[in-house]
């Protein structure tokens, strides 16, 4: 199975299988995606998976193999028949040896073993790839929440010097007491969004150290490095929806499952075309005169080594597999499996063009949020200039930098959603884990 890429934003970052050696300092999100690849449980039973695929392929294709087996009765032998005394001990060895020579199932339970092995390369696959998007997601919420959290305390901070401003203006009579009530009003209502930051910022902790494999009660939370970004995209919705139908890992899976199905019904069905089996049984008797058993004269007696062959036909006449429903229910499976991998095909035609919807649909959000938080944060220096010239008032400043914050968290929301969106048009477009064929030569096993 060749190393696969999984793209961030416009580019893409090269998976290293590598351990992570502290879980509990602050992690990069390239971190955290090689933490999951070595750690993260789904995707190491999905590899334990790939490796019992191995030995059911065996049993699918032990049909060709022959079938040998040996035994060694021994035993003794006493008692008095035609001029006979005395006790005799003895040994024989006995072979058998079995081969298919022709039966219709031998080509599909070829083909099958091979696709149970492909089927748990796919299963695999989806694994690492829904485990890889898990924990990017938890990586964005954790570095969304934090961030979010902080911008709440500095509005808090804001709220309660108007809730001081405010009394003090009410103390001296210069305003009444319905400034000082909304004031006091704006800074509660912050108080349970900064908590419910907080406890998200915790649970996408928990989800990161899920996917990462770092068990909680043993050591502590990953802290996210850095900040947020918005990263812009360019999208061609028709070209990556070509290009997602080809590469997308479950679509895949569905392929094989569809393929495994139509396999196991050719394998059924050949139940019922004749078969021809040969055999050769050998005994080897060390000495002679033993009596075979149940034998009533010596000419039945065993006289020496000996082989035998035989060949064996069978055919099924009775039910040919459609009386019984046996081939029947195995293509209701197939045709199951077909509609399955068909309308997973038609899910990305119209997931991919909602995604790029959205994601333009943010990015111009973003670019009019990122105007407006300039010209907030512009009003806001004004005013701070003012205030030192005693033009405006300290109610004033605290209020424009409140108008501010709260820009500020629109376009923290906005970029955030930007990023998410990015994750998800990855997933749909199959880059999480995408094969790399840049080393192959045409005409190679690869291309096959």
């Amino acid at each position: 199975m060749k190393a696969g890429f999984i793209r961030l934003k416009s580019h893409f970052v090269l998976i290293l299988i590598a351990s992570f050696a502290h879980p509990t300092s602050a992690v990069t999100l390239q971190q955290v995606l090689r933490a999951a690849l070595e750690r993260n449980p789904e995707i190491l039973e999905a590899k334990a998976g790939l490796e019992q695929a191995a030995g059911q392929r065996l049993v699918f294709r032990s049909i060709v193999w022959p079938d040998f087996d040996v035994n060694v009765p021994a035993g003794v032998q006493y008692g008095h028949r035609a001029g006979e005394n005395g006790v005799k001990g003895f040994a024989v060895g006995r072979g058998n040896l079995g081969q298919t020579l022709f039966n219709m199932a031998v080509p599909p339970s070829l083909r099958r073993g091979d696709i149970e092995v492909l089927i748990a390369q796919q299963q695999l696959n989806v694994a690492v790839v829904q485990q890889l998007h898990a924990a990017r997601l938890a990586f964005y919420a954790a570095l969304y929440n934090r961030s979010l959290e902080s911008l709440r305390d500095e509005q808090l901070q804001r709220l309660q010097e108007n809730v001081a401003t405010q009394k003090n203006r009410l103390k001296a009579g210069l305003a009444d007491r319905s400034g000082f009530t909304s004031a006091t009003i704006l800074a509660n209502e912050l108080v349970p969004q900064m908590e419910a930051a907080q406890r998200a910022y915790r649970e996408a902790q928990l989800n990161l150290a899920q996917a990462m494999g770092i068990d909680p009660a043993k050591s502590s939370l990953p802290e996210p490095e850095g900040e947020l970004k918005f990263l812009p995209m360019e999208i061609d919705v028709e070209a990556e929806t070509a290009a997602a139908l080809q590469r997308r890992v479950d679509l895949k899976l569905a392929r094989l499952f569809v393929r495994a199905a139509n396999e196991d019904e050719r394998i059924i069905a050949a139940d019922y075309y004749p078969a021809l089996t040969g055999s050769i049984h050998g005994e080897w008797v060390p000495v002679s005169g033993i009596h075979r058993q149940e034998s009533t004269s010596k000419t039945q007696d065993f006289i020496g080594s000996e082989l035998r062959e035989k060949a064996a036909y069978t055919w099924r006449v009775i039910d040919n597999g459609k009386v019984g429903g046996a081939v029947l229910r195995a293509r209701a499976a197939r045709e199951e499996n077909e509609l399955t991998c068909r309308n997973l095909e038609g899910n990305v035609t119209r997931e991919l063009p909602r995604i790029a919807n959205d994601i333009q649909a943010i990015a111009a959000r973003e670019k009019s949020l990122a105007s407006a938080t300039a010209a907030a944060e512009e009003s806001a220096q004004t005013v701070k200039e003012n205030v030192a010239s005693g033009l405006v008032s300290q109610f004033e400043y605290r209020v424009t930098q409140n108008g501010f914050l709260r820009t500020r968290g629109g376009l923290l929301d906005a970029i955030y959603q930007h990023n998410v969106a990015a994750a998800e048009w990855d997933r749909a477009t199959g880059r999480y884990f995408q094969f790399s064929y840049k080393t192959r030569k045409p005409g190679s096993e690869a291309d096959k």
